[in-house]
């Protein structure tokens, strides 16, 4: 069973920093895409950044210079470092996971996290 789980969210003022942590489990993680989405309330889930099996990183504009994606494959582990943090980074955060790489950018993902709330107050 394929299982991504999410830890590191919680409540931050704007300036500050968060750590997402995404731990997969029941497949071979080092051979896929993994990428990090978020959705906030009203809004339809957008890309935040994806690095790739051989560790090429892309970022959303909006996250560009302050968050950084980054992979542990001896560990199965996905990070997301957010630096500078904005009230508009408010949102679900999820993890993903995909052998494919022509859906970096949608949220047609095979795999899924359940998502950690990050919510940056003002």
């Amino acid at each position: 069973q394929v299982q991504l789980v999410e830890s590191g969210g919680g409540l931050v003022q704007a300036g500050g920093s968060l750590r997402l942590s995404c731990v997969a489990s029941g497949r071979t993680f080092s051979s896929d895409a993994m990428g990090w989405f978020r959705q906030a309330p009203g809004k339809e889930r957008e890309f935040v950044a994806v690095i790739s099996r051989s560790g090429t990183t892309y970022e959303a504009d909006s996250v560009k210079g302050r968050f950084t994606i980054s992979r542990d494959n001896a560990k199965n582990t996905l990070l997301l470092q957010m630096d500078s943090l904005k009230p508009e980074d408010t949102a679900v955060y999820y993890c993903a996971a995909d052998s494919r790489d022509s859906i970096y950018y949608t949220t047609s993902w095979i795999y899924w996290g359940q998502g950690t709330q990050v919510t940056v107050s003002s």
